[in-house]
């Protein structure tokens, strides 16, 4: 392939000026034939700290390999993750999310310094997915999102299981239902290999989500990570990065305001993760594409539940795979129309062309058709009310209750609450309430897959409900609501709950209330006041302050103001 002479590269090696830039990449074996093609950053997500990125190293080599056949030239670079998994319960945790900014930051940075032609993000874990979206989208080159895959489902005492199920141990073990021999098993058997987690969970939401959006190829994500046709499609993604260059097809080309609704849509059929929302909104607003938090409300409605996966469900991703992919559950909605088929995908096909070439395996039943579906809403349910004025997200994909009324029992940080649910202080009808755990409070918006594991793990799952201003694992199930907004170190009306105040959900009328009058209310927080900040230098204070609120995504953002001078928007 001739590059073009417009091509980004052309500025960093093209002519007698760029000799320097030539010597320095002569010195690690690029040679002037490599220099003068198109080039294609290669960003791999490789991390040794989880089994979800840990098998990149692969993959980023077949990519490379179809770069080169299809007249590119790969330069791969690296960057950083945080596993939910292994730091779930810690302070760690708050790391979690902050690190989609930074390896959002760092991709678009790396683009831009090295002006890139054509990037491809190789990703694995929860936030390396929309990270790897986001910084596609801020580059605007020809670009795609390839998912290193899903873990294959361990086996314990004749069934399939998943990290979700050992959080549930956790707590059934600290309520004396489970021997500690039992939960050592568990622990070996939950993850076999590498991947990421099974169930559709937010990695495997995320990776449904990118096929739907048309910023990965239909049928190349669901391939699981260890299955030997995993290293053919990196092969392919590398030849096919370098055809949407020829043809000059950008992410801002894909990403419309009906590409946004099909990728909620995904989420709603799926019963994927709540964790979705904060991401899907975080991309829209790099994409310029008006959403808000009340059309996922709005698109979950109209959408069937139509995929029986964990954590509700029986099925893992794998089984999606063996059944027929992405691609089945894309065929199943297409002809229900409940998705815009027009929509183009980064195969240069639109989303009803890659449907109609789903194979579905004879017999499964892991994906129904829209006729017979599992529930005919979908999983993602968005509530106000005098808790939540600007929203808050529930995840109603299984059997869960759809009121419930009781005494708060409040708690200032995760590790309070977990400490109550594991001495079996918290009782059936409780709500438990987590707040200073938001975007801004944490700082960072730990999940709460321990606690909420440890709830259900007791038998509590069926009775008690939780909020928090922070947010939860996509393997969390049962009455759980996250995303409460504004947060309590906003000064959100959750800072204004006591222990034992009367709270309730109402699913089906779309409200998350405390039993107090508006003006309890007001007095109450006329005398709160902001705590002190946990962190008041790095990387962790430079998000608290720069860190919208959950309702918008949760994104870091500055307003240069009428002089032109950086003004740090920290409140709302």
């Amino acid at each position: 392939m001739s590059p073009d002479p417009k091509l980004p590269s052309r500025t960093i090696f093209e002519g007698p000026t760029r000799s320097g830039a030539r010597s320095m990449l002569k010195a690690i074996g690029f040679t002037d034939d490599d220099l003068a093609r198109p080039i294609v950053g290669i960003a791999n997500t490789w991390i040794e700290t989880m089994p979800c990125n840990f098998h990149l190293r692969r993959l980023a080599a077949k990519m490379k390999e179809g770069v080169r056949a299809a007249g590119g030239t790969p330069m791969e670079f690296n960057t950083i993750a945080i596993s939910d998994g292994v730091t779930m319960g810690t302070e760690g945790m708050k790391a979690s999310l902050v690190s989609r900014e930074v390896i959002a930051d760092s991709i678009e940075l790396v683009g831009r310094g090295h002006m890139f032609d054509a990037v491809v993000a190789l990703v694995g874990c929860d936030k390396t997915i929309p990270a790897g979206a986001m910084a596609l989208i801020r580059l605007n080159v020809p670009g795609i999102v390839l998912y290193g895959g899903s873990i294959a489902a361990g086996h314990f005492q004749d069934r399939d299981v998943t990290i979700g199920d050992v959080y549930e141990a956790i707590g059934a073990h600290a309520a004396g239902l489970m021997s500690d021999a039992d939960l050592k098993q568990l622990e070996n058997a939950a993850c076999p290999a590498a991947g990421a987690c099974g169930g559709q969970f937010t990695a495997n939401t995320m990776s449904t989500v990118m096929e739907f959006i048309g910023l990965s190829p239909m049928g190349f994500n669901s391939v699981p990570a260890m299955d030997p046709q995993k290293d053919e499609v990196a092969y392919s993604t590398g030849k096919l990065v370098m055809e949407l260059l020829k043809r000059g097809v950008r992410p801002s080309d894909i990403l419309t305001r009906k590409a946004f609704e099909n990728a909620i849509a995904s989420v709603a059929a799926t019963g994927g993760s709540t964790n979705s929302v904060l991401h899907l909104l975080a991309m829209a607003r790099e994409a310029g594409v008006p959403l808000t938090i009340d059309d996922f409300d709005a698109v979950s409605k109209r959408t069937p539940l139509i995929a029986d996966l964990k954590p509700a469900g029986r099925y893992v991703a794998v089984d999606v795979h063996r059944a027929g992919g992405i691609q089945l559950i894309a065929k199943n909605l297409v002809e229900g129309g409940f998705v815009d088929e027009r929509q183009m995908t980064a195969s240069g096909r639109t989303i009803g062309e890659e449907a109609r070439r789903a194979k579905e395996t004879p017999g499964q039943d892991v994906v129904r058709p829209v006729t017979n579906p599992l529930k005919k809403t979908g999983g993602l349910v968005i509530l106000k009310g005098n808790l939540a004025p600007e929203g808050c997200v529930v995840k109603i994909s299984g059997h869960e209750r759809l009121h419930h009324r009781g005494p708060a029992r409040v708690f200032d940080r995760e590790e309070d609450a977990m400490r109550a649910v594991t001495s079996k202080s918290i009782k059936p009808g409780d709500v438990v309430v987590i707040r200073y755990e938001g975007p801004r409070g944490g700082p960072g918006m730990r999940e709460m897959l321990g606690v909420t594991g440890a709830i259900v793990g007791e038998g509590l799952g069926e009775s008690v409900a939780l909020l928090t201003d922070g947010r939860f694992s996509g393997a969390t199930r049962g009455l759980m609501v996250g995303h409460v907004a504004p947060e309590a170190a906003r000064g959100g009306p959750i800072a204004a709950v006591r222990e034992g105040d009367t709270v309730v959900f109402d699913i089906e009328a779309r409200r998350l209330d405390v039993e107090l009058a508006d003006q309890e209310i007001k007095n109450r927080l006329a005398n709160w006041r902001e705590p002190e900040p946990r962190y008041k230098t790095g990387v962790f204070a430079k998000y608290a302050a720069l860190v919208s609120s959950a309702s918008e995504g949760a994104v870091t953002r500055v307003d240069f103001g009428r002089s032109h001078q950086l003004s740090v928007v920290s409140r709302q």
